[in-house]
């Protein structure tokens, strides 16, 4: 007996050794729950201070994280310039920052946000790149610097694998942000489920607005994802709109964007259709011959005109993901009337979220009937629609779409004879998800969603002042 007790206190202290000699052991890890070591391991911290950036020009900068991509964005120390430390990034008109970099997975980003000296409100995104930036796609809801000095905003992001970040100002004209500590934590494999995912994170921030001017901020219609492999309802995140595109049809099934009276301007129209190099190496890419002699135009589904404020913003309207058959009266006419009196809505005063798709297969153009061109590999819609809802001008959008908020739906036929009159073709957003499948404004609470996807609008009011053109 005594010899067997011995050999457990023996056994008991070789363990108890091997414990104390295991670098891998310590008082944190054992009295943590499974993942939480791993959640609190920072990623990279970047705090803007090891490095001079002295004006908007375009370039990279070595920091201590890596090396950063600055456009129309500078790092400065000046009185105005709202900081932790010594200095900060200043952004300015459509700026960005971004890393030229991927770290290994996130489970969540803070970043601290104001605006510079005394400048208006100004908006901007957070967008993550899966793909060593070749794409981005937006993180959570758009966010707006405000005052009141730095405040901390919160990215859940929750993924797996290569992933690296981008600020982009997107709102606010010449008016300038400050960003400063940029800190993105290692990825949570042990995260709540439901917290978060790849195509559906949230942000918080803490006393920043947050759910301005985003391109999905009315939601993703059709729960399109970045995933390859989902080849008929492909996530693109783009910088003037988001799309999802479908490879079987080669057309978007719809592109979503955001207009206010920043958006507008004089930018001579580009006009230089072209390929979208940013679709997988191995899909077909639509031309910008592919329509040529088919009787159908190069539809926009974004307007040229709505992103006409910059060479740059106007000319991404002109990729051929942005584009459908559309019969000419209907693309020249109909259509252009009703994106002629969106733009009026904007210059009076509000600002508009759009989304435009179109469905079925088989229109009228100058050349008859046709349910594809380009053999076969571009499918002619039948109908075309599109939704805008109307704010007035202000901040935290989302929560101020009520039951009241206008919402104009309207759903086209693909057809060469069309009215030009857009107002006889009013629809409700119902007919539209009804049509499609798709879960139109489903970023809004239900009870809103029950009246204004029921509602149809009134049309043009004498009081509007617009001239249709006929």
């Amino acid at each position: 007996m005594q010899y067997i007790i011995k050999s457990y206190l023996f056994a008991a202290a070789l363990l108890l050794l091997a414990a104390c000699n295991n670098p891998n052991n310590s008082k944190q890890q054992s009295t943590s729950y499974p993942g939480e070591q791993k959640a609190k391991t920072l990623e990279l911290s970047e705090d803007f201070e090891l490095a001079n950036k002295s004006g908007y020009a375009a370039g990279e900068v070595k920091l201590s994280s890596g090396t950063w991509y600055l456009e129309d964005a500078l790092i400065a120390g000046s009185d105005k310039d709202m900081k932790e430390g010594s200095q900060s990034v200043r952004i300015k008109g459509k700026g960005l920052l971004r890393m030229e970099f991927d770290v290994d997975g996130a489970s969540k980003v803070t970043i601290k946000q104001a605006i510079y000296g005394d400048n208006k409100t100004s908006g901007w995104q957070l967008k993550m790149s899966t793909d060593g930036g070749r794409t981005y796609t937006q993180v959570g809801a758009g966010m707006v610097a405000a005052k009141g000095g730095l405040q901390t905003v919160t990215f859940i992001v929750n993924h797996k694998g290569p992933i690296r970040f981008e600020v982009y100002k997107n709102s606010g004209g010449t008016n300038r942000i400050n960003i400063d500590d940029f800190t993105v934590y290692s990825f949570n494999p042990n995260a709540p489920a439901g917290t978060s995912t790849q195509t559906d994170s949230t942000a918080v921030a803490d006393s920043a607005v947050a759910g301005d001017n985003g391109n999905l901020l009315l939601g993703n219609p059709s729960k399109a994802t970045t995933s390859t492999t989902n080849v008929d309802n492909y996530l693109m995140a783009k910088l003037y709109y988001t799309l999802s595109y479908n490879r079987s049809r080669g057309t978007p099934n719809w592109v979503s964007w955001y207009v206010g009276k920043e958006w507008l301007g004089h930018t001579r129209r580009a006009n230089d259709f072209r390929p979208d190099d940013s679709l997988p190496k191995e899909w077909y890419r639509v031309q910008s011959f592919s329509y040529q002699g088919s009787g159908f135009e190069r539809g926009h589904n974004c307007p040229s005109a709505d992103r006409a404020n910059s060479v740059k913003a106007n000319s991404a309207t002109f990729l051929m993901t942005n584009m459908i058959p559309q019969a000419p009266a209907n693309n020249q006419h109909t259509w252009g009337n009703l994106e002629g009196y969106e733009r009026m809505l904007v210059n009076q005063g509000n600002e508009v979220y759009v989304i435009m798709g179109s469905y079925g297969s088989g229109g009228y153009g100058t050349s008859g009937y046709h349910t594809t061109i380009d053999k076969g590999r571009i499918t002619v819609p039948a109908y075309i629609w599109k939704v805008i809802v109307v704010l007035p001008n202000g901040n935290d959008d989302l929560h101020r779409i009520s039951t009241s908020t206008r919402v104009i739906a309207v759903i086209t036929p693909n057809n060469n004879g069309i009215d030009p009159n857009w107002t006889k073709y009013i629809a409700t957003v119902r007919e539209i998800e009804k049509a499609t499948g798709y879960n139109l404004l489903s970023s809004l609470p239900k009870a809103v969603q029950d009246v204004v996807e029921n509602q149809k609008d009134k049309g043009i009011s004498p009081d509007d002042g617009y001239i249709m053109r006929i």
